[in-house]
C-alpha cells in the first residue's frame, strides 16, 4: 500500500504492522498526532490508546503493559524524557516482556518547545537506551517496525528520536496494510520479582546483564541495514544521521560533489566496526549532527585506533545552535573541501520581514484574565507555566517574570513568596495542573507558604491540539470518565480560600485578587470558561 504520510503517520502504520496493543504518552508538540491520531483508529484495531496525566505515568502505564507482555508505544516530547527519566532508566535494568518503542520527539530551534533547545539523544547513552533515529516518514515507518524487532529480540526499550522536520515532514509512504481487531487483547502478568525489581545487590547484576545485552546489540547493529554507505570518491567522507542525511544529499547536489556518506540509523550503540573500515581510508571527516555533537566525540576516539592522522570536523564548521539545512551543510562542505561557495542570504534582498509571535486566539478567555492581573498587581512578581498562558509573557501582556516547565509556577512562587516581602501570583493552565501541578500545591501549603495562584481552566488542554485531561469527563478515546474538579484536589490538599469563577465577570476577578492577595496563606482562583475554538468547533460538530 502506498499513500502520503506524515512522519507521525507513519510510525503510527509501523507500531500497528509490529503489533502494537497498548499506545499511552502526553501531548506535545511535535509528537502529539500520535496520540491524537492513533485515537480515531484503536478501536477498529483493538489497541488501547490514553492520554497520561503526564510522561513519566504514560510509560509508567506502558511498563505494566509490557510486563503483562503486551507490546507497548510510549509517545512524547523532548521535556517529557525528562519527566518520566526515573522509571526511564530502572527500566532498562530490568528490560521489558513485551516489545516496547518509546518515541522522543525533539524540536531543534525551539519551533513549539521555547524552554530549551534539547537534544535528548542525551539519555540513550546515560541509560543505556538503543536509539534509532529516521530521516524521513517512509524510515518512521521501517524503523517503527525495526525498532519493535529489536525490543522483542533483546527485551529492551528502544527509543524512535525524531524531530520537528521528521515528525512533520510529509511523503509517499509504502507500507502494509494490517488487519483490523476490533477487541482489545488483555496479556497476563506473571509474577517475576527477580526481573521485575530493582533492588541491592540485584541492582548491580542487571547492570551486569545490561551492559552484556548492549554488547549483542552492538553486533546487531553491524550487520543492520538502516547503517548505509553511500559509495562515493576521493578522501574526504561525511558520517550524518537523521534529518542531516536529506541536507547533506541536497549540499552534495548543490556542489557537485560525489563523496562517500555513511549514514547511521543507530545512534546508539554505534556500529564501531563500520565506522572504522569506513573512516580508515579518509583524510577528513565531516560529521554532520543536528546540536550537540555526541557523534563528534565518539569518532575522535574511533580514530585513534583506526585513522590517526584523520582530520575532523564538526562543530567548528557547523552550529551548536538552531536546526541545519542545506545551505549550513553547503558552507561547512565547502570549507573542508577548500571550494567557494556563495552564501545566499536574505539580508542580500533587503527584506524585512515582519516577526510573527504568539498571540491568545480571538475570543480567548484569558484576554480577560492578563489585563486584570496586570491592572490590579502591577508590582507583583508573575511566575508562569507552559500552555497557552505563557503568551502573557509576551506584548501586549508583558507580565511574565518566570518560565521553566511544567507545574514550575507555583514552585517557584512558593520560593519567592518565602524569600522576600513580595506578592506573587502563580498562573498555570488546567492541562498542567492535572500533570505536575498538584505536587507544588501542597507543597505551598504544608510549608505554609502564600503565593495567590491562578489556574486558566478552558476545559482542554488547549496549546498542543484540544486533547483530553481529567478534567474534561472524557478519556482520549472517547469514553466517559469522572469529570476530576480542582477545586475539590486543592481543597484536599488543605488550600483554604478558593474561588471559582467565569473571568468575563472581570469586576467579580479583579475583587477576588485584591482580596487573596492580602492573605498570609496560598490562596487559588480557578477561571473557568471554555476555550474559544474549542467553543466553536463543539457548535459545528
Amino acid at each position: 500500500m502506498k499513500k502520503i504520510l506524515l512522519g507521525n503517520e507513519a510510525i503510527i502504520q509501523g507500531s500497528l504492522a509490529a503489533g502494537v496493543s497498548y499506545v499511552s504518552g502526553y501531548p506535545g508538540c511535535p509528537s502529539a498526532e500520535i496520540g491524537d491520531d492513533f485515537a480515531k483508529i484503536a478501536a477498529k484495531y483493538g489497541v488501547y490508546v490514553e492520554w497520561a496525566t503526564n510522561e513519566k505515568v504514560g510509560l509508567e502505564s506502558a511498563i505494566g503493559a509490557s510486563f503483562s507482555g503486551l507490546k507497548t508505544l510510549v509517545n512524547m516530547k523532548s521535556f517529557g524524557i525528562n519527566v518520566c527519566s526515573d522509571s526511564l532508566l530502572p527500566l532498562a535494568y530490568t528490560g521489558t516482556k513485551g516489545a516496547m518503542v518509546i518515541v522522543v520527539a525533539d524540536d531543534p530551534s525551539c519551533w513549539s518547545s521555547a524552554q530549551t533547545e534539547q537534544n535528548s539523544r542525551a539519555y540513550s547513552q546515560f541509560g543505556h537506551i538503543p536509539t534509532l533515529e529516521p530521516a524521513d516518514p517512509q524510515e518512521c515507518y521501517d524503523f517503527t517496525k525495526l525498532a519493535f524487532e529489536i525490543s522483542e529480540k533483546f527485551k529492551t526499550p528502544v527509543i524512535l528520536h525524531t524531530t520537528t522536520r521528521v515528525n512533520h515532514q510529509k511523503m509517499p509512504v509504502i507500507f502494509e496494510e494490517v488487519k483490523t481487531g476490533n477487541q482489545f487483547k488483555k496479556g497476563e502478568f506473571i509474577k517475576n520479582p527477580h526481573q521485575f525489581t530493582t533492588m541491592p545487590p540485584r541492582t548491580l547484576e542487571m547492570k551486569k546483564e545490561l551492559l552484556d545485552k548492549i554488547k549483542k546489540i552492538q553486533a546487531f547493529t553491524e550487520k543492520s541495514k538502516i547503517n548505509e554507505i553511500d559509495l562515493g570518491k576521493g578522501s574526504v567522507g561525511i558520517i550524518t544521521s537523521g534529518v542531516s542525511y536529506l541536507h547533506v544529499k541536497e549540499a552534495l547536489k548543490v556542489l557537485k560533489l560525489d563523496l562517500p556518506v555513511l549514514k547511521l540509523g543507530f545512534f546508539y550503540p554505534l556500529p564501531e566496526e563500520k565506522i572504522k573500515k569506513f573512516i580508515k581510508p579518509l583524510k577528513k571527516l565531516l560529521v554532520v549532527e543536528e546540536l550537540d555533537n555526541y557523534f563528534e566525540r565518539e569518532l575522535n576516539v574511533l580514530t585513534r585506533i583506526a585513522n590517526a592522522k584523520l582530520q575532523i570536523f564538526g562543530k567548528n564548521v557547523l552550529p551548536v545552535i538552531g536546526e541545519l539545512n542545506t545551505e549550513k551543510v553547503c558552507v561547512a562542505l565547502a570549507k573542508v573541501m577548500g571550494k567557494k561557495f556563495l552564501e545566499f542570504k536574505i539580508r542580500n534582498l533587503k527584506l524585512e520581514i515582519p516577526r510573527r509571535t504568539a498571540r491568545l486566539c480571538e475570543g480567548c478567555p484569558y484576554w480577560y484574565v492578563f489585563p486584570t492581573l496586570k491592572r490590579v498587581a502591577p508590582n507583583a512578581i508573575f511566575t508562569g507555566d507552559i500552555g497557552c498562558n505563557m503568551i502573557a509573557g509576551m506584548s501586549p501582556h508583558n507580565i511574565q517574570d518566570t518560565l521553566f516547565s511544567m507545574g514550575a509556577s507555583l514552585g517557584i512562587a512558593h520560593g519567592v513568596s518565602k524569600s522576600t516581602n513580595q506578592k506573587v501570583i502563580s498562573i498555570m493552565g488546567d492541562g498542567t495542573f492535572f500533570h505536575a501541578g498538584i505536587s507544588p500545591l501542597l507543597n505551598a501549603v504544608y510549608n505554609k507558604s502564600k503565593p495567590l495562584m491562578i489556574i486558566l481552566d478552558n476545559r482542554i488542554t488547549a496549546m498542543t491540539g484540544h486533547q483530553q485531561n481529567p478534567g474534561m469527563g472524557k478519556t482520549l478515546m472517547g469514553e466517559d470518565t469522572t469529570e476530576v474538579n480542582i477545586e475539590e484536589i486543592a481543597e484536599a490538599c488543605g488550600v483554604k480560600n478558593i474561588k471559582v469563577l467565569d473571568p468575563i465577570n472581570m469586576k467579580e476577578l479583579e475583587g477576588t485578587v485584591k482580596e487573596f492577595l492580602e492573605k498570609d496563606e496560598i490562596s487559588l482562583i480557578i477561571c473557568k470558561r471554555i476555550c474559544a475554538l474549542l467553543e466553536r468547533r463543539q457548535k459545528k460538530s
